[in-house]
């Protein structure tokens, strides 16, 4: 019986695939606030299998970690300022969430076409 995270390498198109998916997928998940699941589990999944796929889930999970981050400053924020933080929160909710998107797709054709890339503004807590 094999421990997860081993096997054969992966050929450079599974590369790719595995890593649009660490992109894409969190689209699905993000709906209910767990983006960070489908990067999470192609990174403990291929990490020993494939160094694109690992750098790729790996920049994907630490993004969607500063989007919950910053999501959670964002709610103390409201709290703090009992609900008077809305009018700054809700625009910087709907500009940051097209951002967010923007920047998920080109990740995404990075991951596509074979190239490295970085999200900006991404804490990097997970290594």
């Amino acid at each position: 019986m094999s421990t997860p995270g081993t096997g054969p390498p992966l050929t450079p198109s599974e590369e790719r695939a595995w890593a649009i998916v660490a992109h894409i997928g969190t689209l699905v998940a993000a709906w209910l606030a767990m983006g960070f699941l489908c990067p999470l589990a192609i990174w403990l999944i291929f990490r020993n299998r494939s160094e694109f796929v690992r750098r790729h889930a790996l920049e994907s999970l630490n993004f969607q970690i500063s989007l919950l981050i910053y999501t959670a400053v964002a709610i103390a924020l409201v709290l703090v300022t009992f609900g008077l933080g809305v009018l700054i929160v809700i625009p910087l909710i709907i500009i940051g969430g097209i951002a967010a998107l923007v920047v998920i797709i080109l990740a995404t054709l990075a991951a596509a076409s074979g190239q490295e890339y970085r999200y900006p503004l991404t804490i990097r807590l997970v290594r």
